[in-house]
C-alpha cells in the first residue's frame, strides 16, 4: 500500500512541475507577443481595414458619382500603399520573433539532450568498469 502511496505523490510531483513549466513557457510566449498583443493587433487590423475602405468609398464616390473629395485620387492611393507596406512590415516583424523563439526553444533541447548524452555515456563507462 506504502508503495501505491510513493508512486502516486511521484505523479503529483512531475504533474506540478509539468504545471510550472507550462507557466513558464506561457509567460516566455507573452513575452514575445501572445495573447497580450493580439487584442492591439486586432485593433491595428481594424483601424487600416476602416481607413482603406473610407479610402475606397471615397474615390468610388470622387469617380463614379463626380462629388469632389478633398483628397486626391493619387494621395489616397498613396495612403492606401503605405498603410498595407506597414502591414507586412509587421508582420515580418512578428514573424521574426517567432522564428527567434523556436530557435531558442530547439537551442535548449539540443542542449538537454547533449547533456543527457553525456550522463548517459557516463553511466555506461561506469557499468562497464
Amino acid at each position: 500500500m506504502s508503495e501505491h502511496h510513493e508512486e502516486l505523490a511521484a505523479l503529483r510531483a512531475e504533474l506540478e512541475d509539468y504545471r510550472k513549466e507550462k507557466e513558464q513557457i506561457r509567460q516566455v510566449i507573452g513575452a514575445i507577443g501572445g495573447a497580450g498583443s493580439s487584442r492591439r493587433d486586432k485593433l491595428f487590423n481594424f483601424i487600416i481595414i476602416c481607413v482603406l475602405i473610407a479610402i475606397l468609398v471615397l474615390d468610388v464616390l470622387r469617380h463614379f458619382f463626380h462629388i469632389p473629395i478633398p483628397i486626391s485620387s493619387m494621395f489616397s492611393l498613396e495612403i492606401g500603399v503605405f498603410l498595407i507596406s506597414l502591414k507586412i512590415i509587421l508582420m515580418i516583424h512578428k514573424q521574426t520573433k517567432v522564428e527567434h523563439f523556436q530557435f531558442w526553444i530547439l537551442n535548449s533541447i539540443e542542449f538537454r539532450i547533449n547533456s543527457l548524452a553525456k550522463k548517459l555515456r557516463s553511466i555506461e563507462k561506469k557499468l562497464d568498469k
